[in-house]
């Protein structure tokens, strides 16, 4: 179920708690990282730039539209990647919340498939947290994509790539770190938890390779 129609203070209050969970766990180091879900009307709430994600109020949650413009007046301003939030929300109405974590084994491993364009996960039972997973046989693609400071364009690369490669449960931006998503707030924080697993599994593998 997504947040569509859900209030906005019970969303901001699920983006703070999940913001919080994943700063504790070392995902979201200084400011970075970025957390939202779906409201009603073609607008989503998403955390604001620049704020320590382990520290957040309601007043760091701003309200933005399909554009990733300020629907309503806020203090602070949208993520810089808001419109990677809004891909995801235009490709499917199914998504209800979306995950951006910098995690070291994310970061790391990101630079180094960069040239494959894909870093592929397979063997693990907890790939079966994905939804649609229902066997650790199943091999987990996350696509890899150049980090860059047009995000518009990234965000037409992603969408390329999930038209042309379904089903996707997030991607990578080389040397910058995981998009995952959901249909509620608590499914998106569930595949933030088994790929930053699945991610950490994969770093000590080639660790000891």
């Amino acid at each position: 179920m997504s947040a569509e129609g859900t209030s906005f203070a019970s969303v901001a209050a699920e983006l703070i708690a999940l913001s919080r969970w994943c700063c504790e766990r070392g995902w979201t180091p200084a400011t970075s990282g970025n957390f939202s879900a779906r409201l009603g009307e073609g607008t989503f709430a998403i955390t604001a730039s620049g704020r320590p994600k382990g520290a957040l109020g309601p007043s760091d949650v701003v309200v933005v539209d399909a554009h990733g413009r300020l629907a309503r007046p806020a203090a602070g301003r949208p993520s810089a990647e808001t419109l990677l939030h809004c891909q995801l929300y235009r490709r499917s109405s199914a998504i209800g919340a979306v995950a951006h974590t910098h995690s070291r084994a994310a970061t790391v491993l990101s630079r180094g498939a960069l040239r494959a364009g894909y870093v592929t996960i397979s063997g693990y039972e907890l790939a079966k947290a994905l939804s649609g997973v229902t066997t650790h046989d199943e091999a987990v693609l996350l696509p890899v994509f150049a980090n860059t400071q047009d995000i518009a364009r990234l965000a037409e690369e992603v969408e390329a790539f999930m038209s042309a490669h379904p089903p996707v449960h997030g991607y990578l931006i080389a040397g910058h770190g995981l998009y995952t998503w959901g249909a509620s707030v608590a499914d998106a924080s569930r595949h933030v938890e088994a790929l930053e697993f699945l991610l950490d599994c994969a770093l000590l593998e080639g660790r000891s390779a």
